[in-house]
């Protein structure tokens, strides 16, 4: 029985890495179609500085100072994302499948998945560009064992930055799902 589950995961891994599209130069809003593997068309990197790029602790990044839940097995409780898209990048698949474990551990649990999107953009549309970023994590976690009634996918768009600023350092740090408890 694992092997058709390790079989299942392999392909999930290897399909998303295999679906990198072609640097466009990015438009001037978050409002790129989505492409037909399930990721935006449009790629934009920012940079990471000294290295404390997206993907730490959010213990040592966040100026809300939540940390993981009490047993949880890391403290690092975002996925970042590039510029108008919603792939998971493969940097963060070790990340979902730990909050997956724990999940799976335990039962009673129950995590909320909250989309977030930069400024760019209009209201409506980065309200669906965070829904489709919480969706992504959710059906990964799907894929990793978790049954669907522990996880929900919610999007709070532009509407909760975690960073003020206007400049890429800040919109990076504002692309992003975050586990939350419920």
């Amino acid at each position: 029985m694992k092997f058709p589950i390790s079989l299942a995961i392999l392909a999930l891994v290897g399909g998303l890495s295999g679906c990198a599209s072609t640097t466009a130069s990015a438009p001037a809003t978050d409002a790129a179609a989505p492409d037909s593997l399930g990721g935006s068309s449009v790629a934009e990197t920012g940079p990471v500085t000294g290295g404390t790029g997206p993907g730490i602790a959010l213990d040592e990044r966040s100026r809300d100072g939540q940390g993981a839940a009490a047993g949880r097995p890391d403290a690092k409780r975002s996925v970042y994302y590039e510029f108008d898209r919603f792939d998971v990048k493969p940097e963060y698949h070790a990340l979902v499948e730990s909050h997956a474990k724990w999940l799976r551990a335990n039962p009673r649990a129950r995590l909320t998945i909250e989309g977030n999107a930069d400024e760019r953009g209009s209201r409506e549309y980065n309200l669906a560009l965070g829904q489709r970023r919480a969706e992504s994590v959710m059906r990964m976690m799907l894929v990793f064992g978790v049954r669907a009634e522990q996880i929900e996918a919610v999007s709070f768009g532009e509407e909760r930055p975690r960073a003020t600023g206007h400049d890429e350092a800040a919109r990076a740090e504002n692309r992003r799902a975050d586990f939350a408890d419920r």
